[in-house]
């Protein structure tokens, strides 16, 4: 057998395998600057979500839950944002494991972290639609914020697991140890993901088709559409590196290809929070006074009371915070 090549044909390969590193770098550069400039935008507005929720309004139930996920949402922006200046000042680790480990260990908390809080959001508000009675009256009233510090005490422990079953140090992976931490971390998100879609379901339900008509307001809104928005955005990455990549063999290329898109998917998706806050917040409501203005329209986001009038009715802010409050008492 001939097992000679031809010099074109090593001239083609060379040539291959320069475009495909051009190609790399490019798709790096643009998703780089995508990345920095959604992140920054992000975290100024999560920033300003905390702020708010922190220092300037009265915590109630869900206002807790929003809380922790902007957050989380502010921790996932800060590994896109350093991971995007990394890409733009074309660091020189930039392709050793371990700093992709290391980056990949850093958006996995948070990422675990928001999609836990938005199925309890889901969930707690689904019990006050079909248990009224038991809501009001026997619910804890630290009840969010010990779910939220047990998801976030979840979402660490499963990465911790994910970085020992992984060595990063050595480079070396116990693969038995690391297929059950996936498994584990799989079910949660498989739970969550169930738990999320069948309580935005039932609710839609009830508001739609239930037998007691209930009046819509702007905290269903609010949680209806973050979920969405996690859902088409958010749910892809989780869905991609937890089941499909360990199932399929996919190329190289086309999987660094979903990788960029992924990440700023994600980024997106950390970024559309409080813009639906304050687009539901705004919406239908006269612009007074901008700087005032901004903490009231987070409140009418998280609005429980039905407005009596469709077209410009708003209540006060005293009334707001009172109608927030009522499921801490």
């Amino acid at each position: 057998m001939d097992v000679t090549v031809a010099p074109w044909e090593i001239e083609s390969m060379w040539q291959d395998l320069f475009d495909f590193y051009r190609k790399l770098v490019m798709a790096l550069l643009i998703s780089g600057i995508v990345e920095f400039i959604i992140s920054l935008v992000g975290l100024a507005e999560n920033v300003m979500v905390i702020w708010l929720l922190a220092f300037r309004m009265k915590r109630n139930a869900f206002s807790v839950y929003i809380l922790n996920l902007a957050g989380a949402d502010v921790v996932c922006l800060c590994t896109h944002m350093v991971s995007s200046i990394m890409y733009l000042i074309r660091y020189s680790e930039l392709q050793s494991s371990n700093l992709v480990l290391v980056f990949w260990i850093a958006f996995l908390i948070p990422y675990l972290a928001s999609m836990s809080i938005l199925t309890a959001i889901s969930t707690e508000r689904c019990l006050s639609v079909l248990k009224p009675i038991w809501y009001r009256c026997h619910r804890p009233k630290h009840m969010p914020s010990v779910v939220c510090g047990l998801l976030w005490v979840l979402s660490l422990l499963l990465t911790v697991l994910k970085l020992i079953s992984c060595d990063f140090l050595s480079e070396q992976c116990e693969i038995n140890l690391s297929r059950q931490i996936d498994f584990s971390i799989v079910m949660w998100l498989i739970f969550s993901f169930v738990l999320m879609f069948g309580s935005s379901l039932v609710l839609l339900t009830r508001l739609l088709c239930g037998s007691q008509k209930i009046k819509l307001t702007r905290l269903y809104v609010t949680i209806g559409v973050t979920v969405l928005v996690f859902l088409l955005f958010g749910v892809s990455w989780g869905i991609y590196y937890f089941l499909l990549e360990g199932l399929l063999t996919v190329p190289y290329m086309i999987r660094f290809k979903v990788h960029v898109v992924l990440n700023v998917l994600t980024a997106v998706n950390s970024c559309a929070n409080p813009i639906i806050y304050f687009f539901v917040g705004s919406y239908r409501h006269q612009q007074r006074q901008q700087r005032r203005s901004l903490k009231v329209i987070l409140q009418r986001a998280l609005q429980d009371v039905p407005e009596e009038d469709g077209h410009q009715g708003s209540p006060p802010q005293e009334t707001l915070e009172m109608a927030g409050n009522t499921h801490v008492a």
